[in-house]
């Protein structure tokens, strides 16, 4: 069940949000996602809120102001091998929307299972 945070600086319209996400969600169903696993958040911040170096560390270019932040909540147990994939899925998909894959960072975040309650208080994967 993973959580999806993309943070940006906006304002940017619901259909870019939108793109951004499902390409996101695509690539996430490729490694074995349900399709109805979606879980996702926007935060959308001005200037003053949204503050990055246009290069550090190793970035080809520089960012700018439509730099994405994609955090991604996992369940524990999901290979390198995994993550280096959903990572080109994401990429590639950004990328085919015109999106610069240099503007573009992609944390993960392993939580344990016994630290996931989806609804009512259940832990169903524990």
């Amino acid at each position: 069940m993973p959580i999806v945070t993309l943070t940006l600086r906006g304002p940017k319209s619901a259909e870019f949000k939108s793109n951004v996400l499902g390409a996101i969600h695509d690539a996430l169903v490729d490694i074995g996602v349900s399709p109805n696993d979606r879980f996702h958040r926007v935060i959308e911040l001005n200037e003053e809120n949204f503050q990055y170096d246009a290069t550090f560390p190793d970035v080809r270019g520089h960012r700018n102001e439509n730099y994405l932040l994609v955090e991604i909540l996992l369940g524990i147990g999901r290979s390198v091998k995994i993550k280096r994939q959903l990572l080109a899925g994401i990429t590639a998909r950004l990328s085919a929307l015109g999106r610069d894959p240099e503007n573009l960072m992609v944390v993960f975040q392993d939580v344990p299972w016994e630290n996931w309650s989806p609804a009512g208080g259940r832990f169903p994967n524990v």
